[in-house]
């Protein structure tokens, strides 16, 4: 018998909700909940509707709550605090991480926002309002402030009573950090040496002075990047005075990674990485039709350029059936340039020092497609019409085309970086217009100096 996947007993599990739901057996969904990961829950909020998802939530234990919304994608986060008073998502507050409760407040209207801030103690109030004064997508707005700090000049056994004393450790600590007294970092040493060090043993003899901290304003996308060049399993946060303020743990980092994956991929359809999978029918077409109306202007422009040749498509049939096939090559050939352009500027492979190189690259690598395919394509529509002279045209247009489309990929996205605008959002958009626009005039322009 075939082995069921994780992903297909997730599914079967979400059918039988779904059923007992639609069959009022209300008790028996709540009782199924308190033996799920928040992550599943999560995940079944996300996959249900808007009506459906408002009752799943009023069955989820309150204690949860706090857990699942930090697994929830904004726009789904956002539709479910709309429902919460501001007094229950406070008291979903006091159990989450810092880090998560002000990306959590961070989606909240301005009004309950500071009905939720009112509400808490004084001391999270002034926890919370510091990880709140950071960027969202930097360092210090995804840091958490629970960290343990040591001093150099205490032993080892005093470190270990006192543990032993606090009773349980921050989630995901593998490491401590070493301050002075006014918490300049100093280093840190690693749980394993402390557990294996000699009691007699101070903490400076143990510590590491080659850590490398994170600065506060870093963006995140560096933060995972430093974490994936070192295996790092956690890092310390310091301000521009050295100063500690926090650490940073791989489990952030893994959602850094996650949503940058999803942000690149919906991205080249114009889609919001945050977007409701199940949003109202009217929301979903508002947020789609603009990026549909981009596109149809950059169309139109394509639809332009082929009207100026409207003389010689209507003397020869055979133009307006080919006049397809260079532009289409030139968008294939220039998405591929592009997407890996973008991977490379995402991975920290491309920038300023080698932008010259990766153009000279795919500059040589548009020509030699544009030279075999330019060929190929001349013999066959040469031998099809029994016309080396459309063949020719055929071929230097695809020439130019692939060749545009070879240098569109490269310095598009990074023009667009430069410009501070995701190439991902806009990159496709821009380069489809070149290869079109390149190649119907090269194509139609071509046919009208040599055939008319």
């Amino acid at each position: 018998m075939p082995e069921t996947s994780e992903q297909d007993f997730s599914q079967q599990r979400f059918s039988e909700i779904n059923t007992a739901l639609q069959s009022g057996m209300f008790v028996y969904v709540r009782k199924m909940f308190q033996t799920m990961p928040a992550y599943d829950i999560a995940l079944l909020l996300e996959s249900s509707t808007s009506k459906s998802r408002n009752l799943l939530w009023q069955l989820v234990d309150p204690d949860l709550h706090g857990e699942i919304l930090e697994e929830l994608s904004e726009e789904v986060r956002k539709g479910i605090l709309k429902s919460m008073d501001p007094e229950k998502v406070a008291a979903v507050a006091e159990g989450m991480d810092i880090d998560d409760l002000a990306e959590v407040l961070r989606t909240l209207p301005d009004a309950v926002y500071q009905e939720v801030l009112g509400s808490m103690d004084s001391q999270d109030r002034a926890r919370v309002e510091q990880a709140l004064s950071y960027e969202e997508d930097t360092a210090g707005g995804i840091m958490n402030t629970d960290t343990i700090t040591l001093r150099p000049d205490v032993t080892i056994d005093v470190i270990l009573r006192y543990l032993r004393l606090k009773g349980e450790l921050p989630e995901a600590t593998d490491s401590f950090y070493v301050v002075s007294r006014n918490d300049k970092f100093i280093g840190s040493v690693s749980l394993a040496d402390l557990v294996t060090a000699r009691p007699e043993q101070t903490i400076a003899e143990i510590t590491d002075y080659n850590t490398i901290p994170v600065q506060v304003n870093m963006p995140d996308t560096e933060v995972a990047t430093l974490f994936e060049r070192y295996d790092w399993f956690s890092a310390p946060v310091l301000d521009e005075d050295g100063h500690l303020l926090g650490r940073i743990t791989i489990d952030d980092v893994i959602d850094i990674i996650r949503e940058d994956a999803e942000h690149s991929m919906l991205s080249m359809a114009g889609l919001d990485d945050e977007a409701d999978t199940f949003a109202p029918v009217l929301k979903s077409t508002r947020q789609r039709s603009v990026w549909l109306g981009v596109n149809m202007v950059t169309a139109l422009l394509a639809v332009a350029v082929s009207s100026m040749f409207e003389g010689i498509l209507s003397q020869m049939a055979i133009l307006a059936v080919l006049n397809t096939l260079v532009p289409s090559m030139g968008g294939v050939a220039g998405g591929q340039t592009l997407t890996l352009v973008i991977r490379g500027m995402a991975l920290g492979h491309i920038g300023d020092s080698n932008a010259r190189s990766i153009f000279t690259k795919e500059l040589a690598i548009g020509f030699l497609n544009g030279l075999i395919w330019a060929i190929l394509v001349a013999g066959i529509v040469a031998i099809w019409k029994q016309d080396l002279v459309l063949g020719g045209i055929i071929a230097f247009a695809m020439l130019m085309n692939l060749t545009a489309a070879g240098i569109a990929g490269v310095s598009v996205p990074i023009l667009l970086k430069r410009m501070n605008i995701d190439p991902a959002l806009a990159g496709s958009v821009i380069l489809t217009t070149v290869t079109d626009v390149v190649g119907i005039f090269a194509f139609l322009g071509t046919a009208t100096l040599l055939l008319s």
